[in-house]
């Protein structure tokens, strides 16, 4: 049977060339009328826009997808429970860890990071026949195969093996899959693109500013770092990891996510968003992460009403509390809550992307994917790794970024108990806790706590104190994770239409 999900018509790369109206360049791409594959493919401007077309698929995942699966998920994050409208369970069962298969956010996530993987096929399964430069064909190649490589991270850490699709979809008989491939063929591809990219990508450094954006030769190394990191191979990690050069630090927290700073020196992979009257490129995080009853106070946009689609992504008690006295990341990241006409309201929400807009419900702001603070906090974790050495080059990294936090260093032998660190096993805890905080509603949370094999120790208790709060509001079973649960159930329609097996659940 036909796997119609996964099956992409022929042409539909040619609707992702508008990817990015801005004044950026790279982003500057209309639309062509009447075109195919087969006729579209003839110059190397056609190949840019494909390029851009794969790029162009991050935007809508950003918005919503990356964050419910990869924050929600975690202990940093949960939901404004919205008594009035109860039309968006499927949502609230993602973070109580009772979505089931048939949840259609799960189908949406999964067809849309396959769109993702086709454009990326796409491009590549055309860009030795494009006549242009060798460099030019290098760079091409290098970003699409790091945005394979990306898409299918997301998709082997939340769902485990899944279908390897390496070319695109031509017609309706190529839509079956092989069905899932094991874990270890699914990262084995990974390293590969990721490796291939390394090689062809330029460093940041050399792309006009007309070109920020793009990803790098740095991108790629990071990523891989992150990758070997999960499968534990901390030497592997720190090679990488090492190769992410040409970035540093912004000079303040605050600094990283204002729209004047995009592509700051400190990003390395963001995600572009652009407000551009015409178009539909812009971000709404701070919408649906404002309290929905908020009104205009939290946004300051009188022309947006808020509604269920916003009270999400809401920061926990337990994130709160993670915070020391001092750390100027709190503020930056999050309120407790807003003033309205009658007085202080105590509903959490992210600051970090309230940073105004440009048109109603339309805001420039980018997301963050990897930054050179998590490159940092990373090699900390691999030097770590493999050896605790006592106020060594691990603990300067570490010092670094509590130092811009407002916070004291923390020592091996330090007389304050709180920031004494003397053993393997705590500098390991001290920089779990570090990026719970420096990486607050960046999407790594959940993915920390994985590969670290602290899910179910860390959020079997929170889920209990979450529903202590409001035992009524929550069905039965919230907040119980098992290992199983873990993984993501296989979208039905997938399980069906492509034969695949099921995670056990």
């Amino acid at each position: 049977m036909k796997n119609q999900s996964l099956y992409i018509p022929i042409g539909l790369l040619v609707l992702a060339s508008s990817f990015f109206g801005c004044k950026k360049d790279f982003l500057n791409q209309s639309p062509e009328a009447n075109l195919t594959n087969s006729n579209f493919w003839k110059t190397e401007s056609d190949l840019k826009q494909g390029v851009n077309g794969a790029y162009s698929s991050l935007r809508g995942l950003g918005t919503f997808s990356f964050w419910l699966f990869g924050e929600m998920r975690s202990d940093n994050t949960t939901f404004q429970y919205n008594a009035p409208q109860r039309g968006q369970e499927n949502r609230e069962q993602v973070d109580e860890f009772l979505a089931n298969s048939a949840n259609t956010l799960l189908q949406d996530f999964w067809r849309d990071s396959y769109t993702a993987i086709f454009r990326s096929n796409d491009v590549l399964d055309h860009v030795d026949a494009i006549p242009m430069s060798e460099a030019a064909r290098a760079q091409a190649t290098g970003e699409v195969k790091f945005l394979r490589a990306f898409h299918y991270f997301n998709l082997v850490r939340q769902f485990g093996g899944v279908p390897l699709r390496l070319e695109a979809i031509k017609s309706p008989a190529d839509a079956p899959s092989k069905g899932r491939a094991t874990v270890e063929a699914v990262y084995a591809q990974i390293i590969a693109d990721l490796n291939d990219a390394a090689s062809k990508l330029p460093e940041a450094a050399s792309y006009a500013a007309t070109e920020k954006g793009r990803v790098t030769k740095g991108s790629a190394n990071a990523l891989l770092g992150e990758v070997y990191m999960t499968q534990k191979k901390f030497g592997e990690a720190l090679t990488a990891l090492r190769k992410v050069t040409g970035y540093s630090l912004m000079p303040t927290y605050a600094g990283i996510f204002q729209v004047a700073n995009k592509n700051n020196q400190e990003s390395i992979f963001e995600i572009q968003y652009y407000a551009t009257v015409g178009t539909n490129l812009s971000s709404n995080f701070m919408y649906q992460f404002a309290p929905f009853n908020s009104g205009t106070i939290v946004t300051q946009d009188p022309g947006t009403n808020l509604s269920f689609t916003s009270g999400w992504n809401t920061p926990t008690s337990d994130l709160i509390a993670s915070y020391e006295a001092g750390d100027v990341r709190k503020d930056v990241s999050l309120a407790e809550g807003f003033t309205g006409t009658s007085g202080f309201v105590a509903v959490p929400y992210i600051k970090k992307y309230n940073q105004g807009f440009v048109q109603p419900g339309q805001t420039n702001v980018n997301f963050p994917v990897i930054r050179y603070a998590d490159v940092m906090l990373m090699i900390a974790e691999c030097l770590n790794e493999q050896g605790f050495v006592a106020n060594g080059e691990a603990f300067n990294l570490l010092n670094a970024i509590r130092t811009r936090a407002g916070i004291p260093n923390k020592t091996s032998g330090n007389v304050i108990p709180a920031l004494n660190v003397n053993t393997q096993a705590a500098f390991r805890e001290a920089i779990y806790q570090e990026r719970k905080v420096e990486l607050a509603f960046e999407n790594h949370r959940w993915f920390d706590l994985v590969r670290t094999g602290k899910a179910l120790e860390v959020m079997n208790p929170h889920g209990q104190r979450e529903i202590a709060k409001a035992p009524a509001q929550y069905p039965s079973g919230a907040y119980v994770l098992t290992q199983n649960k873990i993984l993501l159930p296989i979208p039905q329609r997938e399980v069906i239409l492509d034969n695949l097996s099921q995670n056990p659940q």
